[in-house]
């Protein structure tokens, strides 16, 4: 039971970092916001940093 509820977390977590990569591939549509390309880059960040923290975690209940 434990192994099943891992695998979806591991499941619904590889999808969020391939949604995550899209949306970090893909250029921004064109804004008048100046400061927009800073805050999705800090944003970006965050999620990949976010994402190696979930990983890390991960890593700790499979031991």
């Amino acid at each position: 039971m434990e192994e099943e509820r891992i695998a979806k977390a591991l499941a619904r977590i590889e999808a969020a970092a391939r949604r995550i990569e899209s949306a970090a591939t893909t250029p921004p549509y064109p804004s008048s916001d100046p400061g927009l390309a800073q805050r999705h880059e800090r944003l970006s960040k965050e999620a990949w940093a976010a994402l190696a923290e979930i990983d890390d975690l991960i890593g700790v209940l499979e031991a």
